[in-house]
């Protein structure tokens, strides 16, 4: 495990999958650690042959190309989250890494920085070379014991997929209808009628998927999960045009086969990205929009992504997420307001 550490942050890298095991941030006294961890991980339990490598150790943050698919002999969401990383760089604050597989033909680099008092993970994924259309996404896992309230930045529409993740009830169940569409979250079509998707739980024993697709006319994408027994506020932050995607990922005891054995609760994947084939939609105008990254063998593409935690003691939903210079303003469902210091250009269109 790779260490890093900044003022009031720290967190753990596991080079084995790229993943960012866990972060935390320190405020005076109290310290959030916002990450979810899958309770077989770290066990001593005999897991089955044939589950992927980034299920094995399911929870923290990865990075997922191809997301919602495999690049030839890969695990789900490709080699980045299924394979090793060697180490370019580290120092204290700062990590570069190198994927020792390539991505369509593309050598990949992951950069994570953090600041002093910034209580941010700082993200770049660069790559370089290749020849593809690559589906590309962040994926976060906010664990969430004790429930949450779910807002994000503008949306045009929110969707589910085709198909349901669980169709065999003797596997598992899922509560949203496949495929569907709302202009809300608060109101998406479920099993027996509309569900609030914005509130953590809404469905006992499920698992599911919805996607969000950003509206136009701002730059800055956003996803905020407030814990209100913990107190905190999860932040999941990125360029809107460039990351035109919000996935979440309910998976709440809906799956009864190993490794989740009924027992999978409390988390919620905060999957920012675009995946434009994951879509049910017969516009291709409209897939190709939120569509994933070309490569090209004589270019370089950068993805930049920006997770985070502060401190939330009213418990209330978010209201609106803003940048004011070099800094990012929170603001809740009441009166309060948090201003916290931010590298800018980590989420700016430009």
């Amino acid at each position: 495990m790779i260490e890093l550490s900044s003022k009031g942050i720290r967190l753990s890298f596991d080079p084995d999958l790229g993943m960012i095991q866990s972060f935390h941030v320190s405020d005076g006294e109290k310290e959030i650690a916002p990450l979810h961890v899958a309770p077989w991980v770290g066990s001593s339990e005999t897991l089955p042959d044939d589950i992927a490598p980034h299920l094995k150790k399911l929870g923290g943050d990865f990075f997922c190309a191809p997301f919602g698919g495999t690049e030839g002999g890969s695990a789900l969401h490709g080699w980045p989250a299924n394979s090793s990383w060697r180490v370019l760089k580290h120092t204290g604050d700062h990590l570069r890494v190198e994927l020792r597989r390539r991505v369509f033909g593309a050598t990949l680099c992951k950069e994570i920085t953090l600041r002093p008092n910034h209580p941010f993970v700082y993200q770049r994924h660069v790559f370089s070379g290749g020849d593809g259309h690559v589906p590309v996404a962040n994926h976060a896992n906010v664990a969430l014991p004790n429930g949450g309230a779910i807002r994000t930045s503008p949306k045009l529409c929110w969707k589910t997929p085709n198909v349901a993740l669980e169709t065999d009830p003797n596997l598992g169940r899922s509560g949203l209808v496949y495929p569907a569409e709302s202009p809300s979250l608060a109101a998406f079509p479920g099993i027996g009628g509309d569900l609030d998707l914005t509130r953590y739980p809404w469905f006992p024993n499920h698992e599911d998927f919805v996607i969000g697709l950003e509206a136009s006319g701002h730059e800055l994408g956003w996803t905020a999960v407030t814990r209100p027994v913990e107190g905190d506020l999860f932040l999941s932050l990125r360029a809107a045009s460039a990351l035109p995607m919000t996935m979440l990922w309910h998976s709440n005891g809906g799956r009864d086969y190993p490794p989740w054995s009924g027992r999978h609760f409390g988390c919620l994947g905060v999957e920012e990205g675009a995946a434009g084939h994951i879509l049910n939609s017969q516009s291709t105008d409209e897939a190709s929009r939120v569509g994933g990254v070309a490569l090209t063998p004589t270019d370089t593409i950068e993805v930049a992504h920006v997770i985070g935690a502060i401190p939330w003691p009213s418990g209330s939903a978010v209201r609106s997420i803003d940048l004011v210079g070099d800094r990012l303003r929170i603001c809740g469902a009441g009166e309060e307001s948090v201003s916290v210091p931010i590298e800018a250009d980590m989420i700016s269109s430009t």
